[in-house]
């Protein structure tokens, strides 16, 4: 099969962009939900296999790491080979792993699975996909990358609640092999779409007036080295992201510990995470006009927010208030760190970083998601858990807000 059908500048921004966002969106969609199915049935884990709430955590935890490391493997040869061949690896990855998954007969067995197969395999429906999108856009860049990134919080909205009727009436093993068979059915055929490779967008626009096309410097802004630049938003990104982890990893378990039942639990992650899709495609909107730094710094701030909201108000109707709060405020986090990458760092490695730094925030919801376990089988609540959940969102606003600093003061000595 080949795959040398090459795209051209005047595909940038044009209706094929277009047309490859929405397929693109529809792969996220089903892709995405090797990150949400272990949430939904952790109950159904911890009851079956006779684990206490961290080790009932575990598997999410590897599903994370396994998505990670996913991420930049899938991104360095999505670079390389472009969409085709490491999609449908991971496609193929994804829907044998909940099909052996729902098979297994201990925690390890399905932790196991869910890091090498689930979590490798949903890895190319995020980072690797993202990146692919950023290179056929250029004017819309922000909201494009927005689009992609909210197939992933798509797939959190409607997953949980099929997910968790699935599971109520036919047991976790049923649904899992559903959803692979899903996998399978969807994500092969439309990967076929995507055969052409990204234009070469690192070159300049050719000249209309005779005189030789500018050289725009694409990093290098912020008078910091790239490895130094992707060092810092590696680091802000396991912070962002440990804070994001409790609300997400914890919802379903934090409402069956108050008495409102795993299915107002699995509504709630919805809700959520449907807040999430209307944040990311504001926050891509809002990236095309103040970049990706203020991006990312409005989401963070309003994310600190809303944790705090949850010490105080643990009703049922506040907790629904509180969710869609949450997923208004955080959603475009996650892509502003694309923007960013595609703003300072050189085009050509674009998988490669993108997946590097999505890694990180990676990191992050796996510490975050194991850590807010850990500090709830201390202390028998969640409480602590949020509060840990703030202090690593303050790490955040502080290296982000670093970075918008020196962006002002570079700005300031070169006008």
């Amino acid at each position: 099969m080949s795959q040398r059908v090459v795209g051209t500048r005047a595909d940038i921004d044009s209706a094929y962009a277009w047309w490859r966002l929405a397929v693109s969106m529809v792969i996220a969609t089903v892709g995405s939900v090797g990150m949400w199915a272990v949430i939904v049935i952790l109950p159904d884990i911890q009851a079956e296999f006779g684990v206490d709430r961290a080790g009932a955590s575990l598997p999410y935890t590897m599903t994370m790491i396994g998505f990670a490391f996913g991420g930049v493997i899938v991104g360095r040869y999505v670079d390389r080979l472009g969409m085709l061949l490491p999609m449908l690896a991971s496609g193929t990855s994804l829907g044998l792993g909940f099909i052996l998954a729902s098979q297994t007969t201990g925690i390890w067995q399905f932790a196991l699975i869910q890091c090498l197969l689930i979590g490798i395999g949903s890895a190319a429906s995020f980072g690797p996909l993202i990146a692919d999108v950023s290179h056929w856009f250029e004017i819309r860049r922000g909201i494009a990358v927005g689009a992609a990134a909210s197939g992933n919080y798509i797939a959190g909205a409607i997953w949980p609640t099929i997910i968790r009727g699935l599971a109520e009436s036919e047991g976790w093993r049923s649904a899992y092999i559903t959803v692979g068979i899903v996998c399978f059915a969807v994500i092969l055929p439309l990967t076929l779409l995507l055969r052409r490779q990204r234009p070469q967008d690192d070159a300049p626009m050719p000249s209309t007036d005779g005189l030789p096309p500018p050289i725009v410097p694409r990093y290098g802004s912020l008078g910091l080295s790239p490895r130094t630049l992707q060092l810092l938003l590696a680091v802000a990104g396991v912070a962002c992201c440990t804070a994001m982890a409790m609300p997400q990893v914890h919802t379903v378990a934090y409402c069956a510990d108050l008495g409102y039942g795993v299915t107002r639990g699995a509504e709630m992650l919805s809700l959520m995470l449907a807040g999430g899709i209307v944040s990311r495609l504001a926050s891509g909107f809002l990236a095309d006009y103040i970049g990706g730094i203020r991006t990312i710094l409005l989401g963070s701030a309003l994310q600190c927010i809303a944790l705090f909201l949850y010490l105080p108000f643990d009703g049922l109707t506040s907790l629904y208030v509180v969710s869609l709060i949450f997923g208004l405020s955080q959603g475009g986090i996650v892509p502003g760190y694309a923007i960013i990458v595609r703003e300072y760092l050189p085009a050509r490695e674009a998988g490669q970083r993108v997946g590097l730094v999505i890694m990180a925030t990676v990191f992050g919801m796996a510490l975050g998601g194991w850590m807010s376990g850990w500090i709830y089988d201390l202390t028998g609540s969640y409480e602590a858990a949020f509060l840990n959940g703030i202090a690593w969102n303050l790490l955040n606003i502080g290296i982000i807000g670093t970075l918008l600093w020196r962006s002002l003061g570079r700005r300031a000595v070169t006008a």
